[in-house]
């Protein structure tokens, strides 16, 4: 079975940042945790709009 979700960045190791992509609908989201804290987003374009990857 495929992931439908693949990590494509990541940055930091206590506090983390990384970008993941929707293989489904290519939206791009950013996921960011610190310690037992986490938030999870759509990547957003300059304009607002979700950035997506095809």
């Amino acid at each position: 079975m495929d992931k439908r979700f693949e990590k494509v960045y990541r940055q930091g190791t206590i506090e983390v940042t990384e970008i993941w992509i929707d293989k489904e609908t290519g939206v791009n989201y950013v996921f960011h945790f610190n310690g037992n804290a986490a938030g999870l987003t759509p990547l957003l374009d300059q304009d607002g709009k979700p950035v997506v990857t095809k």
